[in-house]
């Protein structure tokens, strides 16, 4: 458990840092990013998007033969949504639930531990994908983002 806590706080203080490095190159240069952004061809507007919060899934992790308690993992995942597909996604959100846990509960803390929060969001992204074509249905967010993860 402690160690879980202190993997977490040198997580956030080394993204704290990287982004604060980053804010302080980009605001140093920002003539230099000006002069390029002013060359740059025009882009096609994006289509905007909604964000569809799914709180508190709650996943009990496959024991590992060293384990000798059990083991928890707790995340919010965020989808980002077409406009016009939020209602649907919304609507979606109990099956996405049940599909995360069923994917993630095949994991021990030791594997989840060992994975950065982007390759956890690559494998739950393709469990819905993987239950979305089993379905023959179409998704109707773009992406799932992790927006919280706690690991016990």
């Amino acid at each position: 458990m402690k160690k879980a806590v202190l993997f977490s706080l040198v997580g956030v203080v080394l993204l704290a840092a990287g982004g604060g490095g980053a804010w302080w190159f980009l605001h140093k240069s920002g003539g230099a990013i000006d002069a390029h952004a002013a060359q740059a061809p025009e882009l096609p507007a994006a289509e905007p998007q909604k964000y569809v919060s799914l709180d508190k899934v709650i996943v009990m992790l496959r024991r590992s033969p060293e384990d000798t308690g059990t083991r928890y993992m707790s995340m919010d995942l965020v989808f980002t949504s077409a406009i016009a597909k939020e209602k649907e996604t919304k609507e979606h959100l109990p099956m996405l639930r049940s599909v995360a846990v069923r994917a993630l509960s095949q994991m021990t803390a030791t594997q989840i531990a060992g994975m950065s929060i982007d390759e956890l969001a690559v494998e739950v992204n393709k469990a819905f994908i993987d239950s979305y074509q089993k379905e023959r249905r179409e998704k109707p967010f773009n992406e799932a983002l992790i927006g919280k993860l706690i690991v016990e």
